[in-house]
């Protein structure tokens, strides 16, 4: 079976040509031609593309490795390069209007080379292949296929980092105000925190970059405090940077009034974890007239240990996993928070511990058992005699599945511990920003260009958590990380055969669909040029 074409004369002497599929067979010992079938105009099929559709599709069908002999002559893979993540982060970059947001901003400056270009390139940079701004110019390049990054050099990147300094506030304001007003409810959450980030070699941003207390425990290198605010659906707000020495007290004081005049929020309730319950941290709030909700360290203070924790009453159910009962005292309101299961799980670890115990008391002696934190907080220790300590078995038994917030709002007791319970998020979003992201560690000297890359980070971040939301909103169990690394395998590659070119795509894999169909976006075709 082969093609053929013929040529038909017209009335007018003009001559029409047309493609058909035609067999040889056998009759009467002589080889003849049976046409199968007649395509149409060779013209016409050219001018619609129809011939190239129609040999991709009889490709599938092709013996594989026939096909590889017949073309290995003349078909050359000239690169291969990233696609899948570009494509779907630079609709999410369209859709939620970072590129008008920037594109609008450049146009007021004198920068002539396309800066909105050179930051989404450090973005995607971000979310797949952290790197250095150095690595982001060859892996542009080298490795990615967008033909919208063409023309970028590597000063450009450094450029785009001043002038994301500059307009840093500007451009999250504008982000906010976009989409949908995300305070427009009776109680505006934000959860907020702060972090370190420190710095390889040194830095003429000396008013910035200080010593101080490192979260990252690195107390021999400066470092910039990182404030971060996350609104109730897990999408970063804003953030500030603040020198290094800065104390946590201080450093949200700051961030929280700030946003509450850039933002026009009517009322923002602070949601921290224990390591800001402090009286001190908890006055400065107060003082500035912020709501707060707030962890409480139940094994410190008496007034939690003795008031708190044994006050009478009965728990409300509000989840599965999530009783609560509201206690004031002295002016102060708790909310003690039970686990049921938590509970059951503390005690059964706390009864095998217990057992443990007993049994090297008895076969062992008491050396060896003080130095073991986890036995010698239940002994009694009299000289040589140890025995197991009933009255703190008892007390410990009181924290079972516990932890206990205190807060200044008039919230519904339930809707307080449900909020707290969201503070995941923030911790997330650290994680993410310092592993994934690479926040750490910088090399950056100016303060400008430290400015710049963590306003990189915080884009970055911000791409991240929105495709997060819309993969739920179509598939509530998708896996992100699952769906990323099948967008990845989706890449490009240029193909010479015959003295032709063409840049086609691979297949998608496994989840890769689910990306696109998240952000409302049509797979593009398998010949991309």
């Amino acid at each position: 079976m082969f093609a053929r074409t013929k040529i038909r004369k017209n009335k007018n002497g003009s001559q029409t040509e047309y493609l058909q599929i035609v067999e040889n067979y056998r009759q009467d010992g002589k080889i003849k031609q049976r046409v199968i079938c007649t395509l149409g105009r060779i013209d016409q099929l050219q001018e619609d593309g129809q011939i190239d559709r129609l040999v991709e599709g009889l490709a599938r069908f092709a013996v594989e490795q026939e096909l590889i002999l017949r073309s290995q002559d003349s078909l050359c893979v000239e690169w291969t390069k990233e696609l899948g993540l570009g494509l779907v982060f630079r609709r999410l970059w369209e859709q939620c209007g970072l590129a008008n947001i920037l594109k609008s901003k450049v146009a007021n400056t004198r920068i002539e080379f396309d800066a909105a270009e050179a930051i989404f390139a450090m973005v995607l940079n971000r979310l797949s292949h952290p790197k250095s701004k150095l690595q982001v110019h060859d892996w542009v390049g080298h490795d990615v296929y967008d033909p919208h990054f063409e023309g970028l050099e590597l000063q450009h990147y450094y450029r785009a980092l001043d002038f994301l300094a500059q307009h840093k506030d500007a451009i999250e304001e504008e982000l906010f105000f976009r989409g949908k007003d995300l305070f427009n409810q009776s109680v505006d959450l934000v959860f907020f925190d702060t972090t370190s980030t420190y710095f390889e070699g040194s830095t003429s941003a000396e008013d910035l970059c200080r010593y101080g207390f490192s979260k990252d425990h690195r107390p021999d290198r400066v470092q910039v405090m990182i404030g971060l605010l996350i609104d109730q659906n897990g999408i970063p707000i804003a953030h500030e940077v603040l020198p290094g020495n800065t104390p946590d007290v201080e450093a949200f004081l700051h961030c929280i009034e700030a946003c509450k005049k850039r933002f026009n929020l009517r009322r923002v309730v602070l949601v921290g974890d224990r390591g800001m319950a402090s009286e001190k941290t908890i006055a400065a709030i107060e003082e500035a007239g912020l709501e707060y909700i707030l962890g409480v360290k139940m094994r410190r203070g008496k007034d939690v240990q003795n008031q708190v924790l044994t006050r009478a009453g009965r728990f409300k159910k509000v989840e599965e996993n999530l009783h609560v009962k509201n206690v004031e005292l002295d002016g102060k309101r708790y909310v003690i928070c039970l686990n049921p299961e938590e509970a059951e799980r503390d005690a059964r670890v706390r009864e095998e511990v217990l057992q443990k115990l007993e049994y090297k008391l008895h076969t062992q002696g008491v050396k060896g058992l003080v130095g073991n934190r986890a036995y010698a907080r239940y002994l009694k220790v009299n000289k040589d005699q140890a025995q197991v300590d009933e009255s703190i078995v008892q007390d410990e038994s009181r924290y079972d599945g516990k932890y206990i917030l205190r807060t200044n709002t008039t919230l519904p007791t339930a809707e307080v511990a449900v909020a707290y319970k969201h503070l995941w998020m923030i911790e997330r979003a650290f994680r993410e920003l310092k592993s994934n992201l690479e926040l750490r560690p910088m090399y950056h000297w100016t303060e400008n260009r430290i400015r710049g890359h963590i306003m990189i980070c915080f884009l970055a971040f911000y791409l991240e958590m929105q495709l997060r939301r819309c993969l739920s909103e179509i598939k509530p169990d998708a896996n992100y990380v699952g769906v990323i690394k099948a967008l990845s395998r989706l890449t490009a590659s240029k193909i010479i055969s015959n003295n032709k070119s063409a840049i086609i795509r691979t297949e998608l894999q496994e989840d890769a669909y689910l990306a696109f169909k998240a952000v409302h976006m049509q797979v593009p075709s398998r010949v991309l040029q």
